[in-house]
């Protein structure tokens, strides 16, 4: 479990301060640290998330899950199709999705305008690729 720690650190982040930047969890997005991780100590990790325009989706993220304590997704713009466990789900700009701990759940399409906010406990989470529980998904939609 993640042990809190006492923080002392104000922190204010604005557009400016950081860019989006490859080389975060998955190549075909770009990233965005809001400074929450440093700020916190690790408990808490906040980016945001958003689509490589050089990197159309392919073949997604996999089958995977988070070892975490708790994670939510706001989709702030565009829109991303994911598997959770075997039900597929539509989340468009607005929407707000609690993925609960080590859900089983595969990103396999989305917009080219696509962006996310994402906060997750611990900060340092792990990611676990897991065998795939369904076949067949529906491809990409080609970006034009």
């Amino acid at each position: 479990m993640n042990k809190p720690v006492e923080v002392k650190t104000f922190s204010h982040v604005k557009p400016g301060d950081t860019d989006f930047s490859a080389g975060g969890l998955r190549d075909f997005f770009l990233y965005r640290d809001l400074g929450i991780a440093k700020a916190t100590g690790g408990q808490v990790i906040c980016h945001l998330v958003k689509a490589n325009p050089d990197c159309p989706p392919e073949e997604g993220t996999g089958w995977h899950r988070h070892e975490c304590e708790f994670q939510i997704v706001i989709m702030m713009k565009g829109w991303a199709r994911f598997m959770y466990e075997d039900k597929s789900t539509l989340v468009q700009a607005g929407d707000v999705v609690h993925q609960r701990p080590n859900i089983v759940h595969y990103l396999y399409d989305y917009s080219p305008d696509m962006e996310y906010l994402e906060i997750v406990s611990p900060a340092d989470f792990k990611t676990v690729d897991v065998p795939a529980l369904v076949d067949n998904l529906p491809p990409p939609t080609p970006w034009t």
